[in-house]
């Protein structure tokens, strides 16, 4: 019983570290954060207890206020926060892929399975709704690079729909912060099982980071042998 509630007491310092510098990220990008989370608090508050007056139990009203005041905070900082990591990770290369990591449970991702030498991106993602490749870059760049692994996908599973999705804020893009929403409103015609043959198909056809080639042997200048000059 010593050992847990000393295991308790040293995490809960980690956890409060965690939401002070999750606030301090906040706030940079979110200077009114701090206001916004105490007033959503403090009217939260106000309303119970006003209630509690007129119905003549101030102090259990009260006592119930500051509970719900506590989760509307987390919720409105949760939401603040998300935010504010989003806006910082928008139009950086790769930040889609952070997004698809954390889509849920039931998906199965890779990033980086196509590159243009402009760095436009293609990532994928399996799952319940089939294949969804996202794109971030060039749209007009973007595009061919989906149709060209749409393409390999229809040779060796065609009875699998693949859908696409173009992050960015133009016409017909997905904003960063909405990928995740979008993924999870695609319908569902896969079974797990099926989804499970997908990924075994997708992985014997490779993708960029595997059928890269990889240079063997020594590195010329670092230790080892110089190549033949001519």
């Amino acid at each position: 019983m010593a050992s847990k509630s000393n295991a308790e007491t040293a995490a809960n310092p980690g956890r409060l570290k965690q939401i002070a510098l999750t606030y301090k990220m906040t706030r940079k990008a979110d200077p009114k954060v701090g206001l916004i989370v105490a007033g959503v608090g403090i009217v939260t508050i106000g309303v119970f207890l006003g209630i509690g007056f007129l119905i003549g139990h101030p102090v259990y009203l009260a006592i119930l206020g500051v509970l719900v005041a506590f989760l509307a905070m987390a919720i409105i900082f949760g939401r603040r926060a998300e935010s504010a990591a989003f806006g910082q990770m928008e139009g950086q290369p790769g930040a889609a892929a952070a997004v698809l990591d954390n889509v849920g449970r039931g998906w199965s991702t890779t990033p980086a399975i196509a590159m243009s030498r402009q760095q436009d991106i293609v990532h994928r993602a399996v799952g319940k709704a089939g294949v969804v490749l996202v794109g971030e870059g060039n749209p007009n760049r973007v595009k061919s690079l989906l149709a060209a692994e749409k393409k390999k996908m229809a040779r060796i599973m065609p009875e699998v729909p693949v859908h696409f999705v173009i992050v960015g804020t133009g016409e017909g893009e997905v904003p960063l912060k909405k990928v995740r929403t979008t993924l999870l409103k695609l319908p569902r015609v896969l079974a797990g099982p099926q989804i499970t043959q997908v990924n075994d198909k997708l992985r014997a056809m490779g993708d960029l980071m595997s059928n890269m080639p990889i240079p063997k042997g020594p590195i010329p200048g670092r230790g080892g042998q110089r190549p033949p000059r001519g």
